[in-house]
């Protein structure tokens, strides 16, 4: 069975909203390494990640920067795209997932192949958390309050996890590592 992974910059209070306007100080490449152990063969995307996505990293690729790499990687994966609305595609290997949520992420892992990587899409990792569907969460926790703006965890059902492993970078941020735990 397949894994399923998701990653996400958050803040020390938990927002995850535009990691754009306040991440980027502390990237470095130690973030790097990490972030690009989270690539696989297949991404899953929220249509607002995917748009990012698909604004940017095509353009980098073809560019042949520093990142050109990382885009390419990002290019040849599958990424299935988890939106309620018909869309086309421009990026490569892009597909739209079909039917229910859960459903369809139930089949996507009983499937041939490698682990499964979700980049930010909050709605889509809240929902996969809480249906018992995501196997690893890898959080950049950064030393930052950024006060306002969507955080991970909204009101709901807890969600007990266990800490798997972590690492301080030189920047502070911290990579955390959890699964789900069993509940108490």
């Amino acid at each position: 069975m397949r894994t399923i992974a998701a990653g996400l910059f958050i803040s020390l209070d938990g927002v995850v909203q535009d990691p754009a306007d306040w991440h980027f100080p502390y990237f470095d490449d130690a973030m790097g390494a990490a972030v690009t152990a989270q690539l696989a063969d297949t991404l899953l995307l929220g249509r607002v990640t995917y748009d990012s996505f698909a604004g940017a990293w095509p353009d980098r690729e073809a560019e042949g920067g520093e990142d050109a790499g990382f885009a390419k990687a990002l290019g040849d994966a599958r990424k299935i795209v988890v939106s309620r609305q018909p869309l086309e595609f421009t990026w490569r290997n892009s597909e739209l997932l079909k039917g229910d949520l859960v459903e369809a992420v139930t089949a996507l892992k009983q499937e041939e192949g490698g682990r499964i990587a979700i980049s930010g899409s909050v709605s889509v990792v809240r929902q996969l958390l809480e249906a018992g569907l995501l196997d690893e969460l890898h959080l950049l926790v950064h030393p930052i309050a950024v006060r306002k703006g969507e955080r991970l965890f909204d009101d709901g059902a807890s969600i007990p996890l266990e800490l798997v492993s972590s690492e301080t970078f030189p920047t502070g941020v911290l990579n955390l590592v959890y699964r789900p735990a069993a509940r108490r």
